[in-house]
């Protein structure tokens, strides 16, 4: 008799208690794409295939953290590599991807691009929301593919990054600008002409609120003598405007430095702030 009362008390109790949280399995990804081929990078397996007739390619962790977080490089994804964080965030359990959109300074067309690699990668099994970095004018892909999609976007890594147009091609403020570069600009967005590209507001620094919204967090890398890409034209404009937005947002300054070398002697504190920001489950 005890026993049987002291059986329904248990059972009573554990009703009670509340549920353990769901967790999430760490299932590896479909990574097996059509026509791919397999080499390495920076010591670890990757996956080269075609998507929309443009080059991609899928870093596979050792260990996936939960969740199948990844970091996307949108440009110059071999510059400086050990620098800019992406083995470091590989060989601690991310994916690392790169589509090859070209030198298209993240226009529209684009965009849609990288979207449509994003959903692909997403429906074999990765996070919906990813750690972008932005090398260079791969700020501009960056900024440009989060405002219009700020639901796919975890955190925002911008390494000297563009952040406005006019100021590099265009080099309309203080920068050296480059004047080849500026006319591709203008035919990859099918501006008219200059004034109509003087006149757009969907720049970077122009598009931070679907950012902040979405809570996107960004982390800019920048050297204090850069006179490619001026900070006080970019990355300065973006932090300003994204703390008045409530966004949350972290400057790391190189005095003396230029545009080169990308990235840090010890990327370990972007590393960290990515891990932060996007290695939860989501």
């Amino acid at each position: 008799m005890r026993t049987a009362i002291l059986t329904t008390l248990i059972t009573l109790a554990a009703a009670l208690l509340p549920a353990a949280e769901p967790t999430v399995a760490a299932t590896r990804p479909d990574l097996a794409f059509p026509g791919e081929t397999i080499d390495e990078w920076h010591g670890a397996k990757r996956h080269k295939f075609q998507f929309g007739g443009r080059s991609a390619w899928v870093v596979e962790p050792e260990e996936p953290l939960p969740g199948n977080p990844w970091s996307w490089c949108l440009m110059f994804p071999d510059a400086f590599t050990a620098r800019c964080a992406a083995p470091q965030l590989v060989a601690k359990g991310f994916h690392h991807a790169f589509l090859d959109v070209g030198n298209t300074f993240g226009s529209p067309a684009a965009v849609a691009k990288l979207a449509a690699f994003h959903d692909e990668l997403v429906r074999r099994g990765l996070a919906p929301k990813a750690a972008l970095i932005g090398i260079s004018r791969g700020g501009l892909y960056a900024h440009r593919y989060a405002a219009e999609h700020p639901e796919h976007v975890a955190v925002i890594y911008g390494d000297a990054g563009v952040c406005d147009f006019k100021s590099w091609p265009g080099g309309k403020g203080k920068g050296k600008g480059s004047p080849g570069d500026w006319k591709a600009c203008l035919a990859a967005y099918g501006f008219p002409d200059e004034a109509a590209a003087l006149a757009y507001r969907g720049n970077p620094v122009d598009a931070l609120a679907p950012l902040a919204r979405a809570g996107v967090a960004l982390i800019h890398v920048v050297g204090d003598a850069d006179d490619v890409v001026p900070p006080a034209e970019n990355a300065e404009i973006v932090e300003r405007r994204y703390r008045e937005l409530g966004g949350t947002i972290e400057v790391i300054h190189k005095p003396g430095c230029g545009h080169h070398p990308h990235g840090l002697d010890d990327p370990t504190p972007v590393v960290e702030f990515i891990l932060r920001h996007a290695a939860a489950p989501q």
